[in-house]
């Protein structure tokens, strides 16, 4: 056998092995292979193993897995005439591997350029008090019109979280001498319906006390029992009126009655 023989055999084998090498086509579980034949797409294929016509087809992997994208922050003007400087996540992952090939050039560019967009139109349209109160309503609205916006790509988007709002300095120092005008409020009301209630109650029972004058006497002894207990301290008991008018009473002499003893002389004439 000679030398150029030799050297055709190892050649054509090369080329076979290339060939061969370049038709076997092996795709992991979260991607897919879309196939292109002479330019036209045929499907996309995948998981595990598949052959391809060498040169003849053309394979584009596409990876299905879940995405984590920060959207940049973004100064928005809310509705009430307030700049906050906002940024946000958003996930998404690829349901279409043929449509998120064909139908756009970058799909991950373009969902991150519409969560942009999207992020600083929708906040535009809500207040400040909307958007840090009601954070969960404006993350599903920014889900569905961004979703709506990728469907045609074969991208489903399936959450979309604002993370932090940045108020001006200016804003914050307002916000915070609100907060604490609100904390006094509060307490100046639970004050007074403490108040209100200690009233009602020294009612209640000034009311029983009147209607049981044992009970006043009662109260007074423990009170005087209370106030003893101090050392250096100068005990006044009281004595009710009737006692005293009952003293006052007796104490008056008596006028002579009728009937009892002689008429008084007259004076000599």
């Amino acid at each position: 056998m000679s030398e150029t023989l030799l050297y055709g055999i190892l050649a054509a084998v090369a080329l076979l092995l290339l060939l061969l090498v370049s038709a076997v086509k092996i795709v992991p579980e979260y991607e897919r292979g879309v196939i292109f034949r002479l330019g036209r797409v045929i499907r996309a294929k995948g998981p595990g193993l598949f052959v391809i016509i060498p040169v003849v087809d053309r394979m584009v992997r596409v990876n299905l897995q879940t995405v984590t994208m920060d959207i940049p922050p973004q100064d928005v003007i809310t509705r009430d005439n307030v700049t906050v400087r906002v940024n946000a996540v958003t996930y998404f992952n690829v349901v279409d591997p043929v449509k998120a090939t064909v139908v756009i050039q970058k799909y991950i560019l373009g969902t991150s350029q519409i969560a942009q967009t999207t992020l600083r139109s929708i906040l535009g349209q809500v207040d400040l008090d909307d958007l840090l109160v009601n954070r969960d309503e404006i993350n599903q609205r920014l889900q569905k019109i961004i979703d709506d916006l990728t469907n045609p790509w074969g991208v489903k988007v399936t959450l979309v979280e604002v993370k932090d709002v940045e108020l001006p300095e200016s804003m914050r120092r307002a916000m915070a001498r609100q907060a604490e005008a609100e904390r006094e409020r509060r307490a100046k009301v639970i004050h007074a319906k403490g108040e209100l209630e200690a009233a009602e109650t020294l009612s209640q029972a000034g009311e029983v006390l009147e209607r049981r004058p044992g009970a006043m006497q009662l109260r007074m002894l423990s009170t005087m029992t209370e106030v003893a207990a101090e050392k250096n301290s100068t005990l006044i008991f009281p004595i009710p009126i009737e006692l005293l008018r009952f003293a006052a009473a007796a104490a008056v002499p008596a006028g002579p009655r009728e009937g009892d003893g002689e008429e008084p002389e007259s004076p000599a004439g």
